[in-house]
C-alpha cells in the first residue's frame, strides 16, 4: 500500500503534517476526515531504495564483539553497561543497531540468549545455545571466552581454505583468459596473412585456425552455455540429493578434495568439542553441529549419530560408515566416549587437523605453481609455434 505525505488543519485551526498509508488520495482524505483533519495538500511519498547484500555484518565484527564482551563480563561490569559500551564503539552500523536492540530486550526482562536468538542471521544457533548454557550454569564469562576462541579459530580455518581455493581459480581464469585472447585476436591476424599464400598449411596450424574460427563463431553461445551450467548447478544444489552429490564430488575430487575433507573434520571436531565442554547436552550439540557442518556428507553422518545415541549406541559407528573420517579420528572419538573425555579428545583432533590444513595449503600451492607454468608454456608456446610453422616453410623455400 502506498504511503502519502500530507499537510492539514484541525478543527481548532492548528496545522498538522504527517504520513499515512492509504489506497489512494481519496482514501487518505476519508481517513483524515474521520480524525477531524482537513487536508490542505497531499503527495505520494517517494520510494526509498535500500539495497543491502547479506546481513551487513562481518563475521570478524561478531568475533571481535564476543572477545570484548567476554573481557568486560570477566571484569565484573553489568551486562547492560557492557552492551551499551560495545554498541557505542562498534564501527558496523548494523551490528550497533542489533546490540542496542539486544540491550533493550535484556533490559525488559529477557535472558541474553533469548535476546540474541531474535537475530538468527547474526547469532546462529551454536552461539545462542552456548550463551544459554553459560547463563544457566553461571559461567557466562567462561563460555564467552570459549566462544570467542572457537570463532577466531574457525575464521582462520575458513580464510586458509578460501585462500587455497582462490589461488588455483585465479590462475586458471588468467590462463583461460590469455589463451582465449590469443585465439580471438592474435591468431586471426596470422590467418589473414596465410590466406594469400595459396598453399596447404601444416596440420598444427590448421588445428589452431579451426579452434580460433570456432571460438569466434560460437563465443556468445559458449558464454551462454557456461551461465546456464552455473544456474543449473545453483538450482541442483538447493535440493538435498543435489547437495549431497555435489559435496561427495568435492570431497572425492583430486588435490582440493583432501583439503576440504580435512577442514570439514576440523570444523566438526571444533564445534562439537566446544559445545560439549560448554555444558550443552550431547544430542543437542550433535543437532547444532549437523546444522553448521557446511557439508551434506558430514551433516548426514552426524544425523545418523543422533539416532544411534538415542537408541543407546555410540557416536562412532555412523561416522565410520561415511568413509570421510579416517580410522585415527573414529578411534580417538571412541576412546573419548569410553573415558568420558570426548570434548577434550575432539579439541585435540581439531588442533591436529588445523595443522593438517596448513600443510595441505602449502603443498597445494607448491604443486599448482609449476603445473600452471607448464600449462601456460605448452598452450601459449604451442599456439606461437603453430603460427610460425608456415613462415619457416616459406623461408626454407626462399
Amino acid at each position: 500500500m502506498p504511503e502519502f505525505e500530507y499537510k492539514g488543519k484541525t478543527l481548532a485551526g492548528a496545522e498538522v503534517v504527517g504520513t499515512v498509508k492509504a489506497k489512494n488520495q481519496e482514501d487518505l482524505k476519508r481517513i483524515l476526515r474521520r480524525n477531524r483533519v482537513m487536508v490542505t495538500s497531499v503527495r505520494k511519498k517517494a520510494t526509498e531504495i535500500n539495497i543491502k547484500i547479506g546481513t551487513g555484518v562481518k563475521r570478524q565484527d561478531v568475533s571481535r564483539f564476543t572477545r570484548q564482551f567476554a573481557t568486560m563480563i570477566s571484569s565484573g561490569l553489568p551486562m547492560i553497561q557492557c552492551l551499551e559500551i560495545l554498541a557505542a564503539q562498534m564501527e558496523s552500523k548494523e551490528l550497533r543497531k542489533i546490540l542496542l536492540a539486544v540491550k533493550d530486550t535484556v533490559q525488559s526482562g529477557s535472558t541474553l540468549a533469548d535476546a540474541l536468538g531474535r537475530h538468527p542471521k547474526i547469532f546462529d544457533q551454536l552461539y545462542v545455545n552456548m550463551v544459554d548454557a553459560g547463563e544457566m550454569g553461571g559461567a557466562l564469562d567462561v563460555i564467552l571466552v570459549r566462544l570467542a576462541n572457537y570463532r577466531e579459530k574457525a575464521e582462520v580455518l575458513i580464510r586458509k581454505v578460501k585462500g587455497a581455493m582462490m589461488y588455483p581459480i585465479v590462475i586458471l581464469v588468467v590462463a583461460i583468459g590469455v589463451t582465449t585472447a590469443m585465439l580471438a585476436f592474435v591468431v586471426p591476424v596470422f590467418a589473414k596473412m596465410f590466406a594469400g599464400l595459396g598453399e596447404e598449411l601444416p596440420a598444427p596450424t590448421q588445428v589452431i585456425l579451426s579452434i580460433s574460427n570456432f571460438l569466434q563463431a560460437y563465443f556468445m553461445y559458449m558464454i551462454g552455455g557456461l551461465i546456464a551450467m552455473v544456474v543449473a548447478y545453483k538450482i541442483a544444489v538447493k535440493s538435498p540429493n543435489g547437495r549431497l552429490m555435489a559435496d561427495k564430488a568435492i570431497i572425492n575430487s583430486p588435490m582440493i578434495g583432501s583439503l576440504i575433507r580435512k577442514s570439514a573434520i576440523a570444523r566438526f571436531s571444533r564445534t562439537l568439542g566446544t559445545l560439549l565442554s560448554s555444558g550443552v547436552s550431547i544430542l543437542e550439540a550433535l543437532e547444532i553441529t549437523a546444522k553448521t557442518a557446511g557439508n551434506r556428507v558430514i551433516h548426514d553422518a552426524i544425523r545418523k549419530s543422533v539416532v544411534s545415541i538415542a537408541e543407546g549406541d555410540t557416536i562412532t559407528a555412523p561416522l565410520k560408515e561415511t568413509g570421510v573420517f579416517p580410522p585415527m579420528v573414529t578411534q580417538m572419538i571412541s576412546v573419548g566416549e569410553k573415558t568420558g573425555g570426548l570434548d577434550e579428545m575432539l579439541n585435540k583432533i581439531a588442533d591436529f587437523y588445523d595443522e593438517e590444513v596448513d600443510a595441505s595449503v602449502s603443498a597445494l600451492t607448491s604443486i599448482i605453481e609449476p603445473v600452471v607454468v607448464v600449462f601456460m608454456g605448452v598452450v601459449v608456446g604451442g599456439i606461437l609455434i603453430a603460427m610460425y610453422l608456415p613462415m619457416f616453410d616459406i623461408i626454407g623455400k626462399i
